[in-house]
């Protein structure tokens, strides 16, 4: 039988890290849990996230996957440590990929973050990647807005360029070569951020990178699957049914895609 990667977000984010994975690894099956009832993550204490992660991971890890990707960069700030420890299956997340690919593409070290405001505050990324290069230099930016107009489905309007706009006019001034999306919600807004940064501005999606590593990790644990059959995925949500649908089926083109409402922690109820 098969066994599929799990990913956990806090909300439709993560659908940009299964998108580049399906590109990859077409043969795999994906199981996707979106807390978007309790999103965003980014105002939340480190405690709250933390909680709530492992809700979501003790979901998909009662569901016999082979693998937690946790597709949130707030999440993986807050609980990729505890969750790899405790856990015995491999657990990526999306900060160290992230981290990597902005060093390859940066042609001064000059290196511009985006993220949640708990990812800002967390300084995880500095830290990684000052881990790997320690004369990059980093500008950190929180974008609130962001979350919200992703999850709203709002993500290619006339109000998402004016935020978009409004909230990187700091960055403009700085000398960054490059900007890592460290939140990924951000990917759907991307062609935005990079109209309003310029062309000499390379702008990361840590998705890709994930990727990757997904691919290379399965294969040295002898996990790859390399047929389709049986491939069922499977999409849980803790919000609107409706939303999540129509932004998974625009960001993923999967035909006939399958969304379950479930519920977790203080939403009072049982899985369905």
């Amino acid at each position: 039988m098969k066994r599929a990667i799990g990913f956990i977000d806090s909300g439709v984010g993560g659908l940009t890290v299964v998108k580049e994975v399906l590109k990859q690894l077409p043969h795999e099956q994906i199981y996707y849990l979106g807390d978007t009832a309790r999103c965003p993550y980014g105002p939340r204490d480190r405690d709250e996230v933390n909680q709530f992660t492992w809700e979501m991971t003790n979901f998909l890890v009662e569901r016999n996957i082979k693998m937690l990707v946790i597709a949130c960069n707030t999440a993986t700030a807050a609980a990729l440590a505890d969750i790899r420890a405790t856990l015995d299956i491999p657990v990526i997340g999306v900060i160290q990929p992230g981290s990597r690919a902005a060093l390859k593409a940066t042609r001064n070290n000059r290196v511009g973050v985006l993220g949640t405001i708990g990812t800002v505050q967390s300084m995880a990324y500095p830290k990684a990647l000052k881990g790997l290069n320690r004369r990059v230099e980093v500008d950190s930016l929180a974008c609130p807005k962001f979350v919200s107009v992703v999850e709203s489905g709002e993500y290619k309007s006339a109000i998402a360029k004016k935020i978009v706009a409004e909230s990187l006019l700091p960055l403009k001034s700085t000398k960054i070569d490059t900007i890592i999306l460290g939140c990924t919600h951000y990917p759907l807004l991307k062609t935005l951020i990079e109209n309003f940064m310029g062309s000499d501005v390379a702008v990361i999606n840590s998705g890709e990178e994930t990727a990757s590593e997904v691919s290379a990790l399965l294969d040295y644990h002898d996990l790859l699957d390399r047929d389709d059959n049986g491939v069922q995925h499977r999409f849980f949500t803790t919000g609107s049914v409706s939303i999540f649908q129509d932004i998974a089926q625009d960001w993923l083109d999967i035909p006939d895609m399958h969304v379950e409402h479930i519920k977790l922690g203080n939403e009072k109820g049982v899985y369905q």
